[in-house]
């Protein structure tokens, strides 16, 4: 058995693996950057050893530092948790060179299914239908651009190295291919430490279903039913659901069974996920993701079984600790995914100290967090606060209590996602269960604005302000867009004083400036993006709020620039 494991990550995701181990009575060691220190999961864990700076690929994705770290605190084992390097087949490469377990795929079966081409040849040769698409040899912008041409429009371009939305850009003119596949590489190296893009033709109006898999050491299989995902909002999951509304029983035995087929052919050992698009009464491939989902406690919650304690087991060398015939789903479980961030200013992330943070308690409500009050969230990860499901015997009931929850979850301190998750759950079309993966981009607009008379939590989420970042919005501008949008909002502007002619774009929160597209003397027209930022692993593109002329520009490639930090001035 493993005694000791380090966890490879941070927030909610390494809380929930050392409560594991807790009930397993392996010793946990949390890893932290200089962002993190004194962060729940530090406090979570037996033990705790710092790995680097707050950048990512300075502490979270460097595989050095994690091995350094594990030797040092005399670990046998590694869990990677999601997202960073827990789809890094160099990564497990180098635990087993190090003697370590591994807690997940081995390192074959990570590269099969993280090659895309493979993956869907894998899934082809199971009897999986496949959605065309390819990863070119040739990974310049001209390499893809090639491989999109001959796919077709509409398409999506994807990291192949991760999920979660990151990389992801969709396609519908010929003239956004350039800038779409530029964004999605500096994304997909951001967030995994690898630009390689995959293209895919683009299903449209279908729905995104995932069937959970696990397999063992002695071959075995089997799979833990499916989880509607198709409420996303830019490829960016807000709210999963199992059972699926949309998949009827008959539909289910096939997806199953051809997800385990898809499992078995690769190879494929410990917790991993089959994506499909499923359009009425067909489904097709879309990827497999090497490593335990954000979204799996609807499963957990469905099945009354334990995931991470089950992938323990399993790296250890022992069987899966079920049968495929025990194996049942028992009612309805729902989650929703609570982020910093502003819907009614574009979804810009947000930053800052937690002032208020209170849990909803309520029976059938599980909420996995990584925060807690006086907690910073910080401008260099990913900016989901926690997750909330609840469980009861049908749908409605389901999403009843998520709701009422959800109108418990106290959060002071940051702007919160929670009002329009409420605006998605109230909402005839999600109630009825006909939904796409488009509903939130054809209809989020109207749920994005603050609600006129919402039902009042013990404090009202409409009067939580996030004072370092309102000051630099000009609430008619629209504000920053989120980094999946092909589109924009305009940019935040702020009028100079004395001018009535010109303006000047800022920062709408710390943020690194990835490229300045203008120089003094510039003419833009409106819309042109002027300058790119990344913050909290997304871009944030500022536009130009009219056509004008750039008088002068203040910032450079590479800066750290502070919220409402004058950018660039226009007359």
């Amino acid at each position: 058995m493993i005694r000791r494991l380090l966890v490879a990550n941070r927030g909610e995701i390494a809380v929930r693996i050392a409560r594991a181990c807790r009930e397993l009575e392996i010793e946990s060691v949390a890893v932290y950057s200089d962002a993190d220190a004194g962060a729940p999961h530090v406090l979570s864990a037996d033990r705790a050893v710092r790995i680097g700076p707050a950048p990512a690929v300075e502490s979270y994705l460097s595989i050095p530092k994690i091995l350094d770290a594990a030797r040092s605190a005399g670990a046998d084992a590694v869990h990677p948790g999601y997202g960073f390097l827990s789809e890094n087949a160099a990564f497990a490469r180098a635990c087993a060179d190090a003697g370590l377990v591994f807690v997940g795929p081995p390192p074959s079966a990570i590269e099969r299914m993280g090659s895309k081409i493979e993956a869907r040849r894998l899934a082809a040769a199971a009897g999986v239908p496949v959605v065309p698409g390819e990863t070119p040899q040739d990974q310049s912008d001209a390499g893809v651009r090639a491989a999109i041409e001959r796919i077709g429009l509409p398409a999506l371009i994807k990291a192949s190295a991760g999920g979660g939305g990151k990389g992801m850009r969709a396609i519908h003119e010929a003239s956004a291919i350039d800038e779409a596949i530029q964004a999605a590489r500096r994304e997909a190296t951001a967030a995994f430490g690898d630009g390689t893009l995959y293209a895919e033709r683009l299903v449209e109006h279908a729905r995104h279903v995932e069937v959970q898999v696990f397999g063992d050491a002695d071959g075995r299989v089997l799979h833990l039913f499916e989880r509607d995902c198709s409420t996303q909002r830019r490829h960016q999951k807000v709210i999963e659901e199992s059972p699926s509304p949309a998949v009827a029983p008959a539909l289910r035995e096939r997806m199953t069974r051809a997800a385990v087929a898809a499992a078995a052919a690769a190879g494929y050992r410990n917790a991993g996920t089959i994506e499909f698009l499923v359009d009425g009464s067909h489904f097709f491939f879309l990827e497999m993701n090497t490593r335990l989902q954000v979204e799996h406690p609807v499963t957990e919650e469905v099945t009354g079984l334990d995931l991470v304690r089950a992938q323990l087991l399993v790296a250890a060398g022992e069987p899966l600790p079920w049968r495929q015939s025990e194996i049942v789903q028992r009612g309805h479980a729902i989650e929703a995914r609570v982020y910093a961030e502003d819907p009614s200013r574009g979804f810009l992330p947000q930053a800052g100290r937690l002032s208020t943070y209170r849990e909803p308690r309520w029976p059938g409500v599980r909420v996995d967090s990584g925060a807690a009050e006086g907690a910073e969230v910080t401008i260099y990860y990913d900016p989901m606060i926690a997750k909330v499901i609840a469980t009861a015997e049908t749908r409605d009931l389901a999403i009843a209590k998520l709701t009422a929850a959800l109108r418990e979850f106290t959060i002071e301190g940051v702007q919160t996602n929670i009002e329009f998750v409420l605006s998605v759950l109230e909402s005839p079309v999600f109630r009825r269960g006909e939904l796409d993966t488009g509903f939130l981009d054809r209809d989020g607009a109207a749920l994005e604005q603050p609600r006129l008379n919402p039902p009042k939590p013990r404090r009202p989420q409409s009067a939580i302000r996030s004072p370092q970042y309102t000051a630099s919005y000009d609430p008619w501008s629209g504000g920053a867009s989120a980094p999946a949008a092909p589109r924009s909002a305009p940019p935040p502007t702020r009028r100079r004083s004395g001018s009535e002619s010109a303006s000047a774009l800022t920062a709408p929160m710390p943020a690194t400036v990835l490229k300045v597209h203008v120089k003094p003397g510039d003419a833009v027209r409106k819309g042109d993006t002027i300058v790119l930022l990344e913050a909290m692993k997304m871009e944030l593109p500022l536009r130009a709020p009219a056509d004008a002329t750039v008088a002068a520009v203040h910032t450079r490639d590479g800066e750290r620039v502070q919220a409402d930090a004058v950018l660039v001035e226009l007359q």
